[in-house]
């Protein structure tokens, strides 16, 4: 039997993406009941490929126990566009089909809505800083008003 192929999604996350697998259906029933691949082989290993501007990478193999679990791809370059394909084998049976290719751009770390509220914040605070500085030299702190003595004036 084909291991048919996994479904797969993937989302972006600063300088990551993350990969959610959903393991392929068996055809397989246990008086009626269709049995899932983890009931048939208890564990199985996924492999996934990674393809960027720079060409093609499969990633070590990995192994589950569960139908649905999720992997991040970390150390990626941001604002660059990632495509993923995953393969679901077990031990006992090598022949399967990769998943269609999925792809997503990874996120920069500072996005569009850190900036906003950065740049907020810098306003905020300066405005506060005027705020005191203007009641301090209301106060007479800073730049005292000099006072001559009399025979200079």
């Amino acid at each position: 039997a084909i291991l048919g192929p996994p479904e797969v999604n993937i989302t972006s996350c600063p300088n990551c993406i993350n990969v959610t697998i959903r393991l392929p259906t068996s055809h397989f029933r246990d008086k009626g009941k269709l049995l899932s691949l983890i009931d048939i082989y208890e564990e199985l290993y996924y492999n996934i490929t990674l393809k960027s501007l720079d060409g093609e990478h499969k990633r070590p193999r990995q192994k589950t126990t569960e139908e649905v679990f999720s992997t991040v791809i970390e150390e990626l370059y941001p604002s660059r566009n990632y495509c993923v394909s995953v393969e679901v084998t077990a031990s006992l049976n090598r022949h399967s089909t990769p998943s269609p290719w999925k792809c997503v751009t990874a996120d920069s770390e500072a996005r569009q809505g850190y900036h906003e509220v950065a740049v907020a914040g810098a306003i905020c605070v300066s405005l506060i800083i005027a705020a005191v500085l203007k009641c301090v030299h209301a106060a007479g702190f800073i730049l005292p008003k000099i006072s001559f003595p009399q025979t200079l004036v």
